[in-house]
């Protein structure tokens, strides 16, 4: 105990100098802590930066609000019933050519749409764009107007730039009393691969798929239709398809 009593008889502006320095050797060995904090804090906002900006929704690529004749019947759909001068129309399966464009421009409760009531045999159709294909990754999403009757049920179907064609198992057609305007991300969709002529599901679900770059867009309606009156058949009025666009070469166009 001898150094005890050593240091309080020591002056007093020793003692205070040596208290000085216990008090820096304490803050010093805290210090490597509050360095790691200080470190941590000034990473956070470089890994922010690092992340980059948000994502983007895409704009809108196309709109298809289809096209009544002069005498705005009840009447086979064609390439005639398309609006928009840069997409194309195709009806697909055995009975497609039976879907029918019907209403009225500007009646919201009977809107220029596609029927599928006088199909006999699942049928569908898809619009293509001439000049660009269309990038369903990410955020792209596709909305449309719709409404059924019956248990029927309106899927979407895409063909790849490669020519394969999915079909997806998201449904739309929650209403047969009125017009619903409903969206979806295709990124969200699982696919199966569609056999186009007969307008039937093959395989299993697909574990991937890549919509970079898809050639058609449009939607199938697996079930036969009941011909007019309530029943089974499914209406699509406009379709919009928001997506990047990647351009056609020169030689598909």
């Amino acid at each position: 105990m001898s150094w005890l009593l050593e240091f309080f008889q020591r002056e007093p502006h020793m003692r205070l100098s040596l208290c000085i320095s216990a008090s820096a050797l304490l803050i010093a060995a805290a210090s490597p802590g509050a360095s790691a904090q200080t470190g941590a804090a000034a990473a956070a906002p470089q890994a922010r930066t690092a992340a980059g900006p948000p994502v983007r929704r895409p704009p809108l690529l196309f709109k298809e609000e289809w096209k009544q004749n002069e005498k705005g019947d009840e009447h086979a759909a064609t390439q005639d019933s398309v609006g928009s001068p840069n997409l194309v129309l195709t009806l697909y399966g055995a009975t497609g050519k039976d879907l029918q464009i019907t209403g009225k421009a500007g009646d919201e409760n009977n809107p220029i749409h596609i029927w599928s009531g006088n199909c006999t045999s699942p049928c569908a159709l898809a619009l293509r764009d001439k000049i660009n294909f269309a990038d369903l990754t990410g955020l792209a999403r596709i909305r449309w107007n719709t409404k059924i009757s019956g248990f029927h049920q309106i899927r979407p179907i895409v063909k790849l730039a490669d020519g394969t064609w999915l079909i997806g198992d998201r449904t739309d057609g929650s209403s047969t009393r009125d017009w619903i305007v409903s969206e979806f991300t295709p990124a969200d969709v699982r696919w199966m691969k569609l056999d186009i002529a007969r307008v039937v599901t093959t395989g299993n679900l697909l574990e991937k798929v890549d919509l970079s770059k898809v050639d058609e867009i449009g939607f199938a309606d697996l079930m036969p239709g009941s011909g007019h009156g309530p029943g089974g058949w499914v209406d699509v009025a406009q379709i919009e398809v928001y997506a990047r666009a990647v351009l056609r070469s020169s030689a598909s166009q």
